[in-house]
């Protein structure tokens, strides 16, 4: 097993001061390396104590496990959310106090500023009460806008971060209870459905802690606004008020429905991602026979009908944007038209109040509270998923691996009775009997389906026994019968973990032929090779498999035909070296299809549908007149009962073949059935596994017109802007009007008391204000929805396409694409970004364009108003540009590496599934785990690192 390569820095936050924190001036040196060159990963800092992978799953996990106790004491069904809940609630209340605060401030704002315009509107320069008071609320006003500047990105990066430790612990929680999940219930997930787990559904932690508390915070602050509104204008307001309290009902339905959508989208993407698994795994089968396009329909058949339920969710969630956008105008719209219909005249203060407070209340109820909604629904989906994965069956607790002196060494099973599946009727063993002792060689042999494999997966503890006894005295050693190799070095493949011993090592590898094989690679037998041994034969792959079990120095080997991937050569070395000799003191179980070798056996037991047909010694069997090659005839992969040049064989172990057999080890190289293809000596034959690339430098115009085209045409593009531009100048121009209405009013007004325009409504035309008014109401609220709609729908179906295109490309990939890329590299590629591109991109992307164009109409409005503020607007401006180019030389390169951090955690998880029983028999699930918590640490690194960046850059 390979640690993660990677020198780890103290990380400056330990140490940091509170003025530090608070500006994340920590991040200096960081940023200042990112400004001069490109970051690797070694910049990186350690992971802080308490982010730690470790230290988060475990608290988790022993709080689920807690409220499986209780539950099953009560008879009922455990709930996750209470484990989470008990374990997270204090970070979660902390986060809570801030949001009030945050709220609060909001709040306050406009009421300070309604004093200040008062104070303007009815100035006096000998009341210096009036003055000392103006001067406090503008010292007020100052303060409170600094705080909400400063507490707004830092509840932001706290809840973020919260929401992080919760997808850590949950991650470990994930990968803990696959590496203990049962034959049984690993039939009822797959591979694709836990990588979908472990990009997708943990992700939703991150999202819904940022908008969590916003769901007591929306129904609070919008009472409150209610109250100061009344104050400030009377029952007008209940009009406006109105308008937020149908849309919460509304929200809320939309998010039952994006909840339902959502449960269907995430069954839709297992399946896809399973599929997907599936194909990237049998490749070289799909090329051999030419089966890439019915694959390619396949997989574009699954992807049309995730896609149809990503466009339904995505709908929704514009119409919840748009909401947010149009809301407050309609409100607005709403309080002043029933204002004016009382009776009652426009003020400039008044306007400005009112329309302030509803900004306040605006994100809040039509965006936070709804993002809510949809991220809580979401979450709700996504618990529900992991809790039904953490409720599967387990393997036994079945411990057969007990340490003995070497004189007790013993394998014994009697009367075993099993079943894969106990509805089946028929059992995979019945009736099986046998008992090897220290220094025996047992051979297994059978037709295909006959249960040897069986035999093996139920001395392991795989298998649950249903009746008899196994006893297994000793410690076991598996090698699989599709050879299982690891991401990393060939070494490290071998050695699993244990310490290095160098005459030891070298006699493992002459034993198992694997010598002259490491001559050839790259750099010897510290090359590394893929996750599947992608840049190894498949009989060298066998090789190394053997060779990890013999370093273990086990006392039972359990060989699931570890002969069948090598040519006879090999083989007749492997049986006489490694076998017979190597292994001459330990008990072996060997199954095996090649009868050329069952003389060495000590016993041989004969398997046929589950049943033992035939137990005995060699010469025994020959008594009986028993054909060994009639037992084996339903058998396509039979091997000739002898091979030409085979000496006969002693049935003594410690025993070499005749010397006319002793093999030559440079058969190897050249062995067609092997793989390898013959090359000049000395020359390297096989590359490296290569690191992923990661884009350098900025991301270019050529990125954005690939991205909005493989959407859209260019009219629907240009129709899209537009739309655009019409929302927010329509959104500008309501503003625009009613201000304009106001001091059209204050003018007209013919008494020297504002409050009382009875003779200045005279000489308005309410109609023509009021329908102007409605006109830019309704045109903001026409925009604004399809401007909406219109963006998810290109943005979709650019996500949809660029999945085509990568799905074909990788169809058309030559073989060695995917012998040096590891499976979860590919599979992060099509299950955690195209879920950013069908979920995240869209969204972020109509969020930036909002804000962006209202940054714009708010400078447009101002500049209109008071030319003389592009004075001071211009350095700010230059100074952004400087900030913003500084800042992203770092944040890109910190999120690319975020990026490829995250693969290592999908190829682990895929590649620990596939050993999934050479890890459980060589007791290495502590060690793995530890593995993958180091790359989820190296992950979370990168991941706070990027939101430390966005705020510090948000700060400043």
């Amino acid at each position: 097993m390979e640690a993660v390569p990677r020198e780890e820095k103290p990380n400056p936050l330990q140490d940091a001061n509170f003025c530090s924190r608070l500006f994340f001036w920590w991040l200096n040196p960081l940023f200042i390396t990112g400004h001069k060159r490109k970051l690797e990963e070694d910049d990186m800092y350690k992971v802080l104590p308490e982010d730690s992978s470790k230290k988060l799953g475990e608290e988790l996990q022993w709080y689920w496990d807690k409220e499986v106790q209780k539950a099953k004491k009560r008879g009922k069904t455990p709930h996750l959310t209470k484990a989470i809940i008990l374990c997270f609630w204090k970070s979660y209340l902390v986060l809570g106090v801030f949001t009030m605060i945050e709220e609060t401030i909001k709040i306050v704002q406009p009421v300070i500023l309604g004093k200040i315009i008062n104070f303007f509107e009815t100035y006096d320069s000998s009341d210096e009460v009036a003055l000392n008071f103006a001067y406090c609320y503008a010292a007020a006003l100052s303060v409170c806008t600094l705080i909400l500047a400063i507490m707004h990105h830092l509840y932001f990066y706290h809840v973020q971060r919260a929401g992080m430790k919760l997808r850590v612990a949950m991650c470990h929680m994930i990968y803990r209870k696959a590496l203990r999940l049962s034959n049984v219930a690993m039939a009822k997930t797959t591979t694709g459905q836990i990588v979908n787990l472990l990009s997708n559904d943990v992700n939703k932690f991150d999202q819904v802690t940022i908008f969590l508390h916003f769901l007591w915070a929306g129904p609070i602050q919008a009472v409150a606004v209610t109250v100061l509104l009344w104050m400030e204008i009377g029952p007008s307001c209940l009009a406006g008020m109105a308008v937020l309290i149908i849309l919460l009902p509304v929200q809320t339905c939309i998010g039952r429905l994006f909840s339902s959508l959502r449960s269907k989208t995430a069954a839709l993407t297992d399946v896809r991602i399973r599929t997907m698994n599936e194909v990237i795994s049998g490749m070289k089968i799909i090329k051999m026979y030419a089966w890439e396009k019915s694959f390619a329909e396949l997989v574009n058949g699954l992807r049309r009908k995730e896609i149809s339920m990503v466009m339904k969710s995505s709908y929704l969630r514009g119409l919840n944007l748009a909401s947010f956008f149009v809301a407050s105008k309609i409100t607005v719209f709403m309080t002043f038209m029933a204002y004016v219909l009382l009776g009652n005249i426009i003020s400039a203060s008044r306007v400005f109040v009112a329309v302030s407070l509803y900004g306040a209340v605006r994100l809040t109820v039509t965006l936070f509270f709804p993002s809510a909604v949809e991220r809580v629904s979401e979450a709700v989906i996504s618990i529900r998923r992991i809790k039904n994965f953490l409720m599967l069956d387990e393997v036994s607790h079945f411990k057969p691996q007990l340490h003995g002196d070497n004189e007790n060494i013993i394998l014994h099973v009697q009367d075993l009775t099993c079943y894969w599946d106990k509805s089946l009727e028929t059992p995979a063993l019945q009736q099986i009997s046998f008992t090897v002792r220290r220094g025996e060689l047992l051979a297994v042999i059978g037709p295909v389906g006959a249960g040897k494999s069986s035999l093996l997966s139920a001395v392991l503890g795989e298998l649950p026994k249903d009746k008899g006894l196994i006893n297994v005295t000793g410690r076991i050693a598996y090698v699989s019968q599709q050879p299982w190799v690891f991401s990393g070095t060939v070494r490290s493949n071998i050695l699993f973990d244990k310490e290095y011993e160098k005459e030891k090592y070298e006699k493992v590898l002459k034993v198992c032929a694997l010598k002259k094989d490491l001559e050839l690679l790259a750099n010897g037998d510290l090359t590394v090779i893929g996750d599947r041994g992608a840049t190894l034969s498949g009989g060298q792959k066998a090789r190394v498999n053997l060779a990890r079990a013999v370093y273990q120095d086990a006392d039972i080997y359990l060989l699931d035909d570890p002969l069948s991937a090598v040519d006879a050569e090999v083989g007749r070395h492997l049986f006489e070296k490694c076998i017979c000799q190597a292994l001459h003191q330990k008990i072996s179980v060997l199954v095996t299809h090649q009868l050329q070798y069952l003389r060495a056996a000590n016993q041989i037991l004969i398997l046929k549908d589950g049943k033992m047909v035939g137990k005995g010694t060699y010469a025994e069997f020959l008594r009986s007149g028993i054909d060994f090659a009639s037992l084996l005839k339903k058998d396509e992969e039979i091997e000739p009962p002898s091979v030409p040049g085979t000496p006969n064989l002693k049935s003594s172990r410690n025993r070499t073949f005749s010397e006319s057999s002793v093999w030559s080890q440079d058969s190897s190289v050249h062995s067609q059935k092997d793989g390898a293809v013959e090359q000049p000596p000395g020359e390297n034959t096989v590359a490296a596994v290569p690191e992923e690339s990661r884009h350098e430098g900025k991301i270019g115009f050529k990125i954005y017109r690939k991205y909005f085209t493989a959407g859209a045409n260019y009219f629907v593009i240009f129709i899209l802007i537009a739309f655009n531009i019409l929302a927010q100048v329509a959104y500008v121009l309501q503003d625009w009007w009613l201000s304009y209405w106001a001091n059209r009013q204050e003018k007209l007004n013919l008494t020297t008391n504002g409050n009382n325009g009875t003779n200045g409504t005279e000489h308005l035309d309410l109609n023509f204000y009021l329908g102007i008014y409605a006109g830019l109401t309704v045109a903001t609220i026409l925009f604004g929805i399809i401007r909406s709609l219109l963006v998810f729908q290109v943005l979709v179906n650019s996500g949809q396409n660029l999945h085509n295109k990568m799905f074909q490309s990788i169809l058309k990939a030559p073989v060695l694409f995917f012998d040096r890329n590891p499976i979860g590299r590919i599979l992060n590629r099509f299950s955690k970004d195209i879920g950013h591109l069908d979920d995240l991109l869209p969204l972020t992307f109509l969020d930036f364009v909002q804000t962006l164009l209202q940054i714009f109409g708010v400078v447009a409005v101002a500049v209109a108003v008071i030319p003389w503020i592009l004075i001071p607007l211009i350095p700010l401006f230059i100074l952004f540009i400087f900030l913003r180019r500084y800042f992203l030389d770092t944040s890109r390169d910190i999120k690319r590496l975020e990026s490829t951090t995250r693969s290592p955690v999908f190829s682990h998880l895929s590649s620990s599934l596939q050993g999934l029983w050479t890890i459980r028999a060589l007791k290495a699930e502590e060690r793995f785990q530890k593995l993958f918590d180091a790359h989820q640490d190296l992950h979370s690194v990168f991941f706070k690192m990027q939101q430390s960046a966005r705020v510090q850059f948000c700060v400043w």
